[in-house]
């Protein structure tokens, strides 16, 4: 099927022209650079510490066959993101949203588990920027912790919050690629033998494919960058080629992030060289850069920690107000989302493991539920889609890339028996 709608002379709905009024009033949106934010937002939302200890672990475990799984990953992915935001950005309603018109109250059930994993995943998260200071500076975790959430803070204090996110998550991204490439040149990895791994692994562990696709389109990850799109104002059938290309590549961010974490892990394991079980990433580095390389592990830590955080409030607050909703009054929400986690984390000391396994669950749970509704209003609602055509080629593949987050969810139910 075509990406155009039928008829191109299709009169605008109510709420598109609601939608377009609302952003031809807000100062700064609908620029290049919101869009750029959106997908950055996306991949730092994906790339938190859980990524971090992820990727090094399977690294460790599979040596050069984790690169299939990498592979693998990255092409669900896409097939989950190029519908995500298609969907939501078509449509320019938020997730919830299409889920209560779908089904009145599906909508307020995914809201539900996605700010719930959000809240506590946030508390590790605010652990993780807390370990990402003690690593550069020595800093006590909690102070560093707090500090890191004064930060995320003020960024949505800021009389230009949009914009200031969208700048925040843009350079910390760049940051930790640029500073991942630095260590994984200097580790000199097998690059050879990972490539051959692609096409014909050593081994591999369908486990290992799942749980990192999980990881980086599981929970509120999934739709981070389709809901930052929405506040950028480049939504509707007429911009349905850059909301493809922006999933798109905000997919291949993530896996570019991955693959210099893998190689830059690999040179060091390819060594012979027997990391730390309790921090093998952080390990890695010290022995590919000395302390220098502790030094820049602190800083990737934490520039992901503290991008997650702010992805994770952010996204979060997006399933609990309406697109209506000002931007003052969100922002002040995320605010105290942050506040919230930031708080939590320092009374306790340390990231409650249970409640995060626990939260873990979710994201196996909300991806099938949540993309679910997505794929049936590209499927049955184009009232929902303004008349929107949807190619039957994408439809096909969310479905495909559906059956096996059906997979996630019934391994997401098995974790909750065991808790």
């Amino acid at each position: 099927m075509s990406d155009r709608t039928n008829d191109p002379t299709t009169p605008t709905t109510p709420t598109t022209r609601a939608t377009s009024t609302a952003e031809a009033q807000a100062p700064g949106k609908g620029t290049r650079s919101a869009v750029i934010g959106a997908v950055f937002l996306m991949a730092t939302s994906a790339i938190g510490p859980g990524f971090i200890t992820q990727t090094a672990s399977f690294t460790v475990s599979l040596g050069a066959a984790f690169a299939c799984a990498i592979v693998l990953s990255v092409i669900v992915d896409i097939a989950v993101q190029m519908n995500v935001w298609r969907v939501v950005g078509v449509s320019g309603k938020r997730a919830h949203e299409l889920g209560n018109e779908v089904l009145p109250g599906a909508g307020y059930l995914l809201a539900g588990l996605v700010v719930l994993g959000g809240l506590i995943f946030n508390i590790g998260n605010v652990a993780g920027t807390g370990l990402g200071t003690d690593a550069m500076f020595g800093l006590d975790p909690r102070i560093g912790g707090a500090l890191s959430a004064l930060l995320a803070i003020g960024i949505f204090l800021s009389k230009r919050a949009g914009v200031a996110l969208d700048r925040v998550v843009i350079v910390l991204g760049l940051v930790m690629i640029l500073a991942t490439l630095v260590i994984a040149v200097t580790s000199a990895p097998p690059v050879g033998e990972a490539l051959v791994n692609v096409v014909r692994p050593d081994k591999f562990d369908f486990v290992a494919v799942t749980t990192i696709i999980g990881g980086t389109v599981g929970g509120y990850i999934t739709y981070a960058g389709a809901h930052r799109l929405l506040d950028s104002g480049r939504v509707g059938p007429e911009n349905v080629r850059e909301i493809t290309r922006s999933s798109v590549v905000g997919i291949l961010v993530t896996g570019v992030m991955r693959v210099l974490l893998f190689l830059a892990i690999l040179g060091v394991v390819a060594g012979g060289v027997t990391l730390a079980t309790d921090d093998p990433a952080g390990s890695a580095f010290q022995e590919a850069a000395g302390d220098i390389g502790l030094r820049v592990f602190g800083l990737i830590l934490w520039a992901a920690a503290i991008t997650s955080v702010i992805g994770a409030a952010y996204t979060s607050v997006s399933f609990m107000t309406r697109s209506t909703t000002s931007e003052r009054r969100r922002n002040l929400l995320t605010v105290a989302f942050i506040a919230l986690t930031a708080g939590v984390f320092v009374v306790i000391e340390e990231t409650p493991v249970t409640l995060l396994i626990f939260a873990g669950t979710f994201n196996g749970l909300i991806l099938p539920i949540g993309f679910g509704v997505l794929l049936w209003v590209a499927w049955r609602r184009r009232d929902l889609l303004g008349g929107y055509r949807y190619p039957a080629w994408l439809l096909l593949v969310g479905v495909l890339a559906w059956l096996l987050t059906l997979y996630l969810g019934y391994n997401a139910i098995l974790t909750l028996g065991d808790l």
